[in-house]
């Protein structure tokens, strides 16, 4: 990167990509210590930490279907965890801007995008995590006063729409992903980082959506024959 040398530090490609593999694992293991050390400490934290989307009353009945659905749920919990320390990172690049920007009138060329690339990324791989737990927006308007039996057999039903976007929607980002990796694609502005791992992000969290729709359609399917079987309305 010598031709950056006049712009002051300017954070290497390498170190941005590295970082943000390692970082949330450094992160999540110092979790875990901390749990160990001081589990009474953080008790309200994890109650606090935990997703509060208006979630309908048969995602609380806490239905976690075969083992199939197991391992995809747990992927898609574990998928969240580590992206949600990248928010971190963020925030500390904007700190940094600010500092040099307004302290040492000195600008940087790679926080804004580092940022944007960053909260992008970070957008599409909580995909998976957001449906887990009933976090994406929809339309209740018919579905709250369907009764609960209803509404799994309507989620089943409208799985068909579902899997039509997020089938497209993987597809379209695989064939971006490789057009941007065999051209090895980087960005438009002075930092030039790579943007291939971008698009390959786009992939995988379009994949993780896919899966995660995956989990909860068999998991409605299950939890509706048991509910006939049951009686329940």
């Amino acid at each position: 990167m010598s031709e950056l040398e006049g712009f002051g530090f300017v954070l290497p490609h390498w170190l941005y990509w590295g970082w943000l593999a390692i970082m949330p694992l450094v992160m999540i293991a110092w979790d875990k210590w901390a749990l160990t050390h001081g589990e009474k400490e953080l008790e309200h934290y994890e109650i606090m930490g935990e997703v509060q989307a208006d979630e309908d009353p048969i995602i609380h009945q806490h239905f976690h279907g075969n083992r199939l659905t197991k391992v995809i749920d747990w992927i898609s919990e574990k998928s969240g965890l580590f992206i949600a320390f990248w928010t971190i990172n963020a925030v500390c690049f904007y700190f940094f801007e600010v500092i040099m920007r307004y302290i040492f009138n000195m600008p940087t060329i790679w926080v804004h995008e580092a940022s944007f690339l960053l909260l992008g990324m970070q957008y599409m791989l909580a995909g998976g995590y957001a449906l887990l737990h009933g976090a994406h927006v929809r339309v209740d308007v018919v579905y709250v006063k369907l009764p609960e039996r209803g509404r799994v057999g309507m989620d089943i039903f409208t799985s068909v729409f579902f899997f039509i976007f997020a089938i497209a929607l993987t597809l379209t980002s695989w064939i971006f992903f490789i057009d941007s990796y065999n051209m090895n694609e980087v960005t438009m502005e002075t930092w030039g980082i790579q943007h291939w791992p971008v698009k390959g992000m786009m992939f995988l969290g379009s994949a993780l959506i896919l899966m995660a729709g995956f989990s909860k359609f068999l998991k409605d399917i299950m939890l509706y024959i048991r509910m006939g079987k049951e009686g329940k309305v």
